[in-house]
């Protein structure tokens, strides 16, 4: 087995992975970390099945690496907006002392 043919098993493999845990998990957190390691198998498979030399895919998944950690720091902020009671908001403008 090639080099590339491992790499897009394993990316193959990963993905049904994390989507098994996206399925299963119940937590938020968990489905957050599940959606991004299926984003991480996809550009493993991306430059698996690239050819030898060709800038696309590596500029194809340079861009995917920033939009996921872009998703993923929207997805924190709305988890972290879930976890705080709307009373505890200190953002609201209406202080509590």
């Amino acid at each position: 087995m090639t080099g590339q043919a491992l790499y897009a098993v394993l990316g193959c493999a990963l993905f049904c992975l994390a989507f098994h845990a996206l399925v299963v998990a119940a937590h938020p957190l968990r489905r957050l970390l599940a959606v991004n390691v299926m984003g991480s198998s996809v550009f493993l498979v991306l430059v698996a099945g690239a050819a030898p030399g060709d800038p696309l895919p590596q500029a194809l998944v340079i861009t995917g690496i920033v939009v996921a950690v872009a998703a993923t720091a929207l997805g924190l902020n709305l988890l972290l907006r879930l976890a705080v009671p709307a009373d505890d908001d200190p953002a609201d403008g209406q202080g509590g002392s």
